[in-house]
């Protein structure tokens, strides 16, 4: 063999055996070393999650302990599964558990497929501007606080001046207090959920259907199929992966609706089936300073979320074949 037959070694690998690293570090080394400036930029990331994510998980020891703020983590008492006992003997706990259940249901089964078929509408619209204009109106919620949201809802099924009501006027009927009334509040924290949104996640949706090739539209085109049944066959299989690692995330967060979406809408009136763990928490921990039995919560919580999401994972991958991992 020539000379001039052998290929130059690449800029990255001189340089790694110019300075004898190469022969050092092996392939690992040498792959870690060729990318370092990626690595480098993702330090910060690591320790956000390091230093907010996984040091405070230490602090879930006071679930089992008589926490002290003056004796701190050290000095507090041992007491074992005493908290996790009351929590699942105490009737208030039961009452707001059923009532998270039931919402985080409600939500899957209700909200989590309209973004899915708002992304397919949206596809299908043909105008351009008209298309844009209709996805930065379904948009413009999510960008709205809960506090802003809350005040809107307030307005429109107020009893004296609310949308709602003055059509049950116009109608005959008597007003309702909605936001009064425990019949009522479960399906308004659903609805202003969907409301807020439903329009942010097309996004998603909308990208993972503006990846599907052009050609299987137009070859079932030619086959004769209309516009429900290219959904149906081509769209609709396309975005199960995706739509199948949504659902998984998505049921992670089964038992967390979030603070601030049901707290703006609570009152004495409907609290009795409007109440969620995350706002029983506020109470009793922060208010009332019961810091080792809200810790406790908090935990069977996200117990209770990693055990879904293994669960389901396992599930996906034997149905579908997709997977989080």
């Amino acid at each position: 063999m020539k000379p001039a037959d052998i290929a130059p070694p690449s800029r990255g690998t001189a340089r790694l055996n110019s300075s004898g690293l190469g022969t050092r570090l092996g392939d690992g080394g040498r792959y870690l070393w060729r990318y370092r400036i990626l690595y480098v930029l993702s330090v910060p990331g690591i320790l956000y999650f390091f230093l907010f994510k996984y040091v405070p998980l230490f602090g879930s020891i006071i679930a089992f302990q008589n926490y002290n703020i003056f004796k701190g983590i050290t000095g507090s008492d041992w007491v074992g599964l005493e908290h996790f006992q009351k929590m699942f003997s105490h009737y208030d706990f039961l009452r707001i558990l059923n009532n998270t259940l039931l919402l985080g249901i409600y939500d899957l089964v209700i909200a989590f497929p309209v973004p899915i078929l708002l992304a397919i509408l949206l596809n299908e619209v043909r105008m351009i501007v008209f298309k844009r204009l209709l996805q930065t109106i379904v948009y413009m919620p999510h960008f709205l606080s809960w506090v802003v949201i809350s005040g809107i809802f307030m307005g429109i099924f107020s009893m004296d001046a609310g949308v709602v009501n003055k059509a049950l006027g116009f109608l005959g009927m008597q007003p309702i207090y909605f936001l009064g009334e425990d019949s009522y509040i479960r399906s308004i924290l659903i609805g202003s959920g969907i409301w807020r949104d439903s329009g942010y996640g097309t996004i998603i949706f909308l990208a993972a259907i503006a990846g599907i090739n052009p050609d299987l539209y137009e070859a079932a085109e030619v086959d004769g199929a209309g516009r429900l049944k290219q959904i149906w066959s081509i769209t609709l299989p396309s975005l199960l992966p995706t739509i199948m690692i949504l659902l998984l995330l998505h049921i992670g967060k089964f038992l967390d609706l979030g603070f601030e979406r049901v707290f703006v809408f609570l009152n004495p009136l409907n609290l009795e089936s409007g109440e969620i763990l995350d706002t029983y928490i506020y109470k009793a921990g922060l208010l009332s300073q019961q810091y080792s039995y809200t810790t406790a919560i908090g935990l069977f919580k996200s117990v209770v979320g990693l055990m879904l999401v293994l669960l389901g994972n396992f599930f996906s991958k034997k149905t579908t074949g997709e997977s989080l991992y």
